[in-house]
């Protein structure tokens, strides 16, 4: 270790977990935040403050667990290291808050799989394999609210014509999950962001997030149903 609890780069690298390589591509796309304390003794050679240990986790934190690519990192860490780690941990308790309140919303009453099949005629195979692709996601106590309204539509679908036989199948469905996954990210961050930015309480944003829920829910639909019916006329005037 250098004078004054200074690092070398081999020293940061060991330390953070994050080779070497990487660690210089961060210093120079400016994801590490302001460049202050590093020391530069050489063209060659620097040291860097202990806190750049940190301040790599939280990027690689940013990276992994919130998606975000560098250029919002810089944009985030340019505020400074300290405010960036103070918006995470905001996010985290409102996440918390969240998850906890949509916990307590599911832990009521749940479906059996023999109740759900008896009530809305669904094949015990449709239903077994829509928890295979991970549409369904039932616990040993059944389905709860979201999967049993999930399993209402594939029923309604069914009724109506959209079966096995002219090659719809419980696969067709990963469309949705996939297409909404990529929306529910991009909501989800930019939820946070504006709520954090506004300093909400973290009582508040959980009761926000909570009330958008079915609000949101048929907005999607309302809105898939105008881009269907739009996407149907182009396909009629080809």
């Amino acid at each position: 270790m250098s004078t004054n609890g200074l690092l070398k780069m081999s020293e940061l690298s060991a330390r953070s977990g994050v080779s070497p390589g990487t660690i210089k591509h961060y210093l120079r796309e400016g994801v590490l935040g302001p460049p202050d304390g590093i020391v530069r003794t050489s063209r060659n050679m620097a040291y860097y403050p202990p806190d750049f240990v940190d301040r790599l986790a939280l990027v690689k934190r940013l990276q992994e667990d919130r998606f975000m690519p560098l250029r919002v990192i810089r944009e985030v860490m340019e505020q400074g290291p300290e405010r960036a780690q103070a918006l995470i941990d905001l996010e985290d308790r409102i996440l918390e808050r969240a998850a906890s309140a949509a916990a307590s919303e599911r832990s009521g009453e749940r479906v059996t799989m023999a109740e759900a099949q008896r009530r809305y005629d669904v094949p015990r195979n449709v239903l077994r394999r829509l928890a295979e692709i991970g549409v369904l996601t039932p616990t040993s106590r059944g389905y709860d609210a979201d999967d049993v309204l999930i399993i209402e539509a594939i029923s309604r679908f069914r009724a109506g014509g959209y079966d096995e036989a002219l090659g719809f199948t419980v696969y067709d469905t990963l469309r949705y999950q996939e297409a909404l996954g990529a929306l529910v990210r991009e909501e989800v961050r930019t939820l946070l962001d504006r709520l954090a930015a506004g300093d909400v309480e973290v009582d508040r944003a959980a009761a926000i997030i909570a009330s958008g829920a079915e609000p949101l829910r048929e907005l999607i639909g309302a809105v898939h149903s105008k881009l269907l019916l739009a996407e149907l006329r182009r396909a009629r005037a080809a």
